[in-house]
């Protein structure tokens, strides 16, 4: 079941009568974390003063066999997903700026290194997610799915075919499926434009299975994901956990770990970390966090931190 263009418009445009003004500047995030001086201190002024660092490398895609799948992180929540007949962008996100908020790692490829892409994911519609410059310049994009709601963002940004699901609701094209799946989040881009959808994804293909979290809080849907299409590699956000309001849409390492052992995953890659300052834990302290979990819980080995712009194989 899917949901094509139509109506769009009009959707949009009852959105856009509904959508109040923020009453301050508190408003402009679901959980009101912030307000404006600790927001420019912590957001903006510590980013602006820290260097950027990572490099981009041009990558080396492996050759497949029929049933792997390689994963090269991007950065933040961006990944590219190889099959050997398809090509999957998640989240794609080039942008050094998101608005005031410094990108303090590089991607990790250039966009142009990109091989021709099949599929796009987009998991929501929050900047750091739904990047529409980077969308503009993605080579040839085909098929792009994302939740409900969302269609309009995409319209005019070189997509073949869009499509919108619901939770649960499946797309198969050829002999891949995506399917959408809950998460515990938000879908708005801007105000209160809250009609649109936000999840993740669960992608099959070549009898593999692989499962991107986008943004989530800890909730009891990933067991009922475990239950009903337990993924084999899990892509699970690790960072923008503190102070502790803001693990109502977002996970810590130790909830990332829970996760992990609710959807019965063979593999668990981290991401949503050591990219962008979204909120007040240290950079590094998410990987090393995880790190000393996966240990003490004897999941060391089922652990895989990817470097940015270094396919992995599966």
């Amino acid at each position: 079941m899917r949901k094509d263009k139509i109506g769009w418009a009009a959707r949009a445009r009852s959105a856009k009568r509904r959508r109040p003004l923020p009453r301050s500047f508190k408003d402009l995030t679901p959980n009101k974390h912030f307000n404006p001086r600790t927001f420019f201190y912590e957001m903006v002024w510590k980013a602006l003063v820290t260097r950027r660092v990572g490099e981009q490398v041009r990558p080396k895609f492996p050759k497949l066999a029929h049933g792997q799948v390689a994963l090269t992180w991007i950065g933040h929540a961006s990944f590219l997903a190889q099959f050997t007949d398809l090509n999957v962008l998640i989240d794609p996100n080039f942008a050094n700026w998101l608005v005031v908020i410094k990108r303090l790692r590089r991607s990790g490829l250039k966009i142009q290194d990109l091989p021709p892409i099949d599929l796009v994911l987009l998991t929501h519609a929050h900047f750091d997610h739904f990047h529409r410059p980077t969308l503009r310049r993605l080579p040839s994009p085909k098929i792009a799915v994302m939740p409900w709601g969302m269609g309009d963002l995409a319209a005019n940004l070189g997509f073949e075919r869009i499509i919108e699901l619901q939770w649960w609701e499946s797309f198969s094209h050829g002999k891949w499926r995506v399917t959408l799946t809950p998460s515990k989040h938000w879908g708005a881009r801007v105000l209160r434009d809250h009609h649109r959808g936000y999840g993740g994804f669960m992608i099959e293909h070549q009898g593999r299975r692989l499962y991107h979290a986008g943004d989530s809080a800890y909730f009891s849907g990933f067991k009922e994901i475990g239950r009903i299409c337990p993924p084999e590699i899990a892509l699970l956000p690790i960072g923008a956990y503190f102070p502790d309001t803001f693990r109502h849409s977002h996970m810590g390492p130790d909830e990332a770990i829970k996760a992990f052992g609710d959807l019965a995953a063979k593999w668990l890659v981290p991401m949503h970390y050591g990219t962008f300052k979204l909120s007040f834990e240290d950079m590094d302290e998410p990987p090393r966090w995880l790190k000393e979990l996966a240990e003490s819980n004897g999941l060391i080995h089922r652990l895989r931190i990817l470097q940015e712009g270094v396919p992995a194989v599966f």
